[in-house]
């Protein structure tokens, strides 16, 4: 833990005033603790109080009026800037935001990128900044418990800025988005892996990151739904990450059919299988969700869920040129099967 102590009072305070501005726990246009307020709320002196706003004042958060109190001030002139905040680094990740990266060079808007390391508060003091430094869109791959952030996006005032959440978004319809429908990918991953074969499934997760990973869960919970309806005499197991996929898991539990929830997993699978002796697709057949060029450029090359980034980005851009004529707007991308080698 680090030590506050010796940080003067007036800029812990300050510190404490501008994340709740950032967070927009103070709304642009309302009205801030009083010099007075500040004094009862902290026990701090007048002119503590008063270091404070001026602090507050002088690097643009809230503008004083006289006789009616300090106010929170809004954004400033729109950047021709777009911010895309992602929860980690991957493969999957990389290929969309080389996408997004199109689209905007096609308008000659700059791109900066951020990561959240799928922390809430960091998303949310990530976009907070940028909303306040004039960015004309924010682009933002949600960290993976959106409980935490769903009324954070559901109260958010962007100004004239525009945000829109993409790839995976649990948050519902009240905000833009472009989205993927996991559920429907995995169902077609599961059709064509039962095709193959009458063994046993496994899903293999990728759970580097910690917290609660809800599209882990809905893909884990869709995968037991279509398997019950397609072939119920057959079972699923899962396991976290591939520390614990091993020859005698896959022996022991017959699997015959494996989705990776990411491309560069699919590319160990696959190699661990082949060096195992394991036939594939003859034995086990291999699907993996994203399609990046790692899994063409694989020998054997990968059968992929395909996200469509492509598609993702176009549309993305789409509702940040068309800010003027919708209020909220929401596209979910279908995912198809890409059958290859595997």
């Amino acid at each position: 833990m680090i030590d506050r102590s010796f940080i003067p009072i007036y800029q812990r305070l300050f510190e404490f005033y501008k994340e709740r501005i950032v967070k927009q726990e103070y709304l642009p246009g309302a009205r801030i603790d009083s010099i007075n307020r500040i004094i009862r709320r902290h026990a701090v002196s007048r002119e503590t109080a008063k270091l404070v706003l001026n602090k507050l004042s002088d690097e643009g958060f809230i503008v004083k009026k006289a006789g009616k109190g300090s106010f929170v001030t809004y954004t400033r002139e729109i950047q021709r800037v777009w911010g895309i905040v992602t929860p980690f680094y991957s493969t999957n990740i990389e290929d969309l935001i080389a996408n997004i990266n199109e689209e905007a060079q096609k308008v000659n808007r700059s791109i900066r990128y951020f990561l959240h390391y799928n922390e809430p508060e960091e998303e949310i003091r990530l976009v907070g900044n940028m909303l306040r430094q004039g960015y004309e869109a924010i682009i933002v791959v949600p960290n993976y418990d959106e409980s935490i952030t769903a009324g954070f996006y559901r109260n958010l005032n962007h100004g004239n800025s525009v945000v829109v959440l993409v790839d995976n978004t649990m948050g519902g319809s009240f905000f833009n988005y472009v989205i993927q429908s996991y559920d429907l990918g995995v169902k077609r991953a599961i059709t064509y892996m039962t095709t193959r074969n009458d063994k046993n499934f496994l899903f293999v997760k990728n759970e580097i990151w910690r917290g609660r990973n809800l599209v882990h869960e809905l893909m884990e919970q869709s995968m037991k739904m279509f398997i019950d309806q397609k072939a119920p005499e057959r079972k699923l197991f899962v396991i976290s990450g591939l520390s614990d996929f091993s020859q005698e898991f896959i022996e022991l539990n017959d699997i015959g059919g494996i989705l990776c929830i990411t491309d560069v997993d699919s590319l160990k699978v696959t190699g661990r299988l082949n060096k195992w002796g394991i036939k594939i697709p003859d034995q086990v057949s291999v699907v993996s969700y994203g399609n990046t060029e790692l899994t063409q450029s694989a020998s054997p090359q990968i059968t992929s869920v395909d996200c469509r980034y492509p598609e993702m980005a176009r549309l993305t851009a789409s509702l940040i040129f068309n800010r003027n004529t919708l209020t909220t707007k929401q596209h979910i991308i279908a995912p198809e099967v890409v059958v290859r080698q595997t």
